[in-house]
């Protein structure tokens, strides 16, 4: 892939060990490079080694961004996640068997403001090409379909019966539930052509057809985490409710990250509120718009200069950490300004 390449021409050391066996692969890591620090993006998903992690190949193993929960390994170290999805407190601290390192703002890390030019190169696109109305408000949620729950869904069609001539936008993502949705909205007194499917697009045009619709409904289930960073960056304003694992945290860690957790609610009857106001009132939604777009050029979620060096510190914490004896769980708090 282009993204493969470029990461082999930039990078100071590279070595694909895909194709070595365990035991193979444990010795480039520990004899051959004496690699320090090992970093785990899979998690429990496609293409995961944690047999290779089992060894313990590195003297810190940390788990970022590829599974977004606890690893529940004894040999992965350190999570690293934030504040806002991971707060240290005795209600969530039984969800991680890692110690957690806090970024300073959210552990989610882009790079919109270098790939703009791919979209200021797209042509334009209207409602009306695909499929939307030009008139009235479009609500939307770009997820799979899994990730929507029979007590989110429900918030959403009273959104709909209280917003006239309001629509909800989905992917076909799986078309398979394409059917079972609508047959849902149905049951509910919603009438199918209030809900729109389109088909998966590239990234890029996914992107830029995202600032077609007007408000991005997340499911607190499982949060727009990749899809949230991309509605954010293409100015949609954006309603999320927090509830306790770090899969249904991201989202508030990315309004917070991008300076407005005033889309951030506490419950479902917030939620539904928030929605009707807010799609009852077009100039307000307008307006979110065009903060957003102002916002996304210097707040800290698409600052990847910012995260970076942050990310290094945190790196060069753990390290000490791990030589020191001590529990970044038990700091992490602090640790965040010292990133900054």
């Amino acid at each position: 892939s282009p993204q493969r390449a470029l990461i082999e021409s930039e990078a100071e050391h590279f070595m694909d060990i895909s194709g070595y066996d365990l035991e193979k692969a444990a010795s480039i890591i520990h004899d051959e490079h004496r690699i320090q620090i090992l970093v785990n993006l899979n998690g429990y998903t496609k293409g995961a080694r944690n047999d290779l992690f089992a060894l313990k190949p590195a003297p810190v193993q940390i788990s970022y961004m590829g599974y977004c929960g606890t690893t529940g390994m004894p040999f992965i170290d350190y999570l690293v996640t934030d504040k806002h999805t991971s707060p240290v407190s005795a209600a969530t601290s039984m969800h991680y068997s890692e110690k957690l390192v806090h970024m300073p703002h959210s552990y989610f890390v882009n790079n919109y403001k270098q790939n703009q030019h791919a979209l200021d190169n797209l042509p334009s696109t209207t409602r009306a090409s695909i499929g939307l109305p030009e008139n009235g408000i479009v609500f939307c949620n770009f997820n799979q379909l899994y990730k929507i729950d029979r007590k989110i869904f429900n918030v959403w069609m009273n959104v709909l019966k209280k917003v006239p001539n309001s629509v909800l936008w989905l992917l076909r993502f799986p078309a398979s539930g394409e059917q079972m949705v609508l047959d849902e909205a149905g049951r509910l007194g919603v009438p199918a052509e209030r809900i729109i499917f389109t088909n998966v697009c590239g990234r890029d045009e996914h992107i830029k057809r995202a600032a077609l619709a007007d408000l991005f409904l997340d499911t607190p289930l499982c949060n727009a985490h990749t899809t949230g960073t991309d509605v954010l960056w293409a100015g949609l304003p954006v309603i999320t409710l927090p509830e306790v694992k770090m899969s249904s945290r991201v989202m508030c860690s990315l309004c917070h990250a991008v300076n407005m957790p005033e889309m951030v609610v506490d419950s479902y009857e917030a939620y539904e509120a928030l929605a009707v106001r807010w799609g009852n009132d077009s100039d307000q939604l307008n307006a979110m718009k065009q903060r957003l777009l102002s916002e996304r050029m210097h707040a800290p979620l698409f600052d990847t200069l910012g995260w970076v060096r942050s990310f290094e510190r945190a790196c060069d914490l753990m390290w000490e950490d791990f030589v020191g004896g001590g529990w970044v769980y038990q700091r992490s708090q602090d640790y965040s300004s010292n990133m900054a």
